[in-house]
């Protein structure tokens, strides 16, 4: 059974297909659906076989056939060809597994969308990597293409939806300086975190990022949010007790008595990081938890075609 890609899934739909490898291949599945439907039809289905034309190529192995569906030209791919390294950096800290309960929340979203593009990989037998950082680098698995490898990767993600951590820091600026150096070969570095840090060296959060691209890396950065509750405030009027999952700070108050300065620091922080990502020549991409996989996968995929 399919799953819809603009819908939520939840730890029984996991259950349900018994294994993190399995619902992805529902997501992508779903996904490729949705492509058929729309103007990207041909796009998506034999793009392991192809790479777009890029002026100066010889118009020799041009398909001319996918021209006629796609209206996009496309060269025959061969095997010599060197496939694509992708290195996925996920931030694992306690932030991310806000909001708390038995539904969505960052975590989740992010496993399963990080599970779905190392499905997409497999499929096109490029190599996956996996970094998982909080304060420091948990987990570092260089990129590789093998049935073993992936299984690992699966593996670790898998431990993730298990988790439940608390009081554990975000050090995204530090852990991203030291996995620019350790990715030795030009990949796609493709990171998943909200994007707070707090750590001494939060201000160091621009320049890392920097230092990705410096180090001759495409990225594409998924700032996964709770938009609702994240980014627009959105709660009842009334007392709450409001406590920082990664630091253990407590606050009591009514969001209408915070809400306008709230907004008006967290819409400026992210429009700094918006157009950081843009100068650096990052793809940023706004991944809110209740929209569904396709705002992932058609970024990605359209990276992966680009990168040819």
């Amino acid at each position: 059974m399919p799953i819809p890609a603009q819908h939520n899934l939840d730890m029984e739909q996991l259950q349900r297909f018994g294994s993190l490898e399995l619902l992805a291949k529902q997501v992508v599945e779903g996904f490729m659906v949705g492509l058929h439907k729309s103007p990207f039809h041909g796009f998506s289905v034999e793009f392991a076989e192809h790479r777009l034309y890029n002026s100066g190529d010889s118009t020799r192995h041009i398909d001319w056939k996918l021209y006629g569906r796609t209206d996009k030209l496309f060269l025959k791919k061969y095997e010599e060809e060197t496939n694509l390294r992708c290195h996925i950096v996920m931030d694992v800290s306690s932030s991310m597994y806000f909001p708390e309960g038995a539904g969505m929340n960052k975590m989740r979203f992010s496993v399963y969308a990080a599970a779905s593009i190392i499905y997409l990989l497999k499929k096109q037998r490029d190599a996956a990597g996996l970094t998982l950082f909080a304060d420091t680098i948990e987990k570092h698995l260089v990129a590789r293409s093998s049935p073993t490898h992936v299984k690992l990767l699966y593996n670790e993600l898998e431990k993730l939806l298990m988790a439940d951590e608390k009081n554990k820091k975000s050090s995204a600026a530090e852990t991203l300086h030291t996995i620019a150096e350790s990715i030795h070969k030009r990949s796609l570095v493709v990171v998943f975190s909200d994007m707070f840090d707090n750590s001494a060296k939060s201000n160091e959060l621009f320049p890392a990022l920097q230092h990705l691209k410096y180090c001759g890396h495409e990225v594409i950065l998924f700032h996964v949010v709770d938009k609702g509750k994240e980014i627009d405030f959105n709660f009842d009027n009334r007392p709450y007790l409001f406590i920082d999952i990664e630091t253990g700070e407590k606050v009591k108050v009514r969001p209408n008595e915070v809400k306008e300065k709230y907004l008006e620091q967290i819409s400026a922080y992210y429009n700094q990081l918006r157009i950081k990502c843009n100068q650096y020549k990052i793809d940023y991409i706004d991944a809110d938890i209740n929209q569904g996989f396709r705002q992932v996968l058609l970024p990605y995929l359209v990276k992966r075609i680009k990168m040819g």
